[in-house]
């Protein structure tokens, strides 16, 4: 295993270490320490390495994440996994606002809280998160699946899209144009096992589903007090 000491390096100097590693480097176990709140730590990977970062970590740690394996022994600022394309970014702490912001795939994993406008403009990822989830979260989500084990805030799903998304605990007032759907026997399958795949335990039977009721797709005057 690399370890990177970031009180005797720059977050730009492990950064580029880690965009210079060719696709099939045999340096594949990274670990960083002494984090300190610092941004952008390991963003913008390319090659399927794992990073486990001791500490807590500031903005877009992990953001634009592709095919890397990220572990945050900490807490997270704005926009953890922000725009990821594939791979994993797990959380062993709490994640602040925006978390997963406009993340195309792969799976983010929150084993405490998110905060405001988790999954906010989603288009593909998996976001489990095994605490509860502040307002606007998946706010204009296009597709993807955001799971909340415990409590969503006000606003849950804004025009949102084709994402799914399940709450095992209480919800405020909807967003416009997000509803609650049946849950079927699929789609508690589809539950489990993205459960399963977070390595998060909760049962199934306990969630809610929500998502569009598809009004808001094009504008209709009738629906005008349903846009804000």
């Amino acid at each position: 295993m690399t370890t990177v000491d970031l009180s005797a390096c720059s977050v730009r100097e492990l950064n580029a270490r880690l965009h210079a590693l060719a696709a099939d480097t045999n340096e594949t176990a990274w670990r960083v320490t002494e984090p300190r709140g610092a941004h952008a730590v390991a963003a913008g990977l390319t090659v399927p390495v794992s990073v486990e970062i001791d500490g807590h970590v500031g903005y877009y740690c992990g953001g634009m994440n592709q095919e890397a394996a990220l572990t945050v022994n900490g807490h997270c600022g704005t926009g953890v996994g922000e725009n990821m394309m594939s791979g994993t970014v797990r959380v062993r702490g709490n994640a602040s606002q925006c978390a997963g912001a406009s993340a195309h795939g792969g799976l983010l994993a929150i084993e405490g809280d998110a905060g405001p406008r988790c999954g906010i403009s989603m288009k593909g990822v998996d976001i489990v998160v095994r605490g509860s989830v502040g307002h606007m979260s998946a706010f204009m989500a296009q597709s993807g699946t955001l799971v909340v084990c415990g409590d969503a805030g006000e606003d849950l799903g804004d025009s949102i899209y084709e994402a799914v998304i399940y709450v095992g605990g209480a919800t405020g007032r909807l967003g416009a144009d997000c509803v609650e759907k049946d849950m079927t026997r699929a789609h508690r399958d589809r539950l489990s096992a993205l459960l399963e795949r977070a390595g998060i335990d909760a049962d199934p039977a306990g969630f809610r589903r929500f998502g569009s009721a598809r009004r808001l797709y094009h504008f209709h005057v009738d629906n005008a007090d349903a846009y804000r």
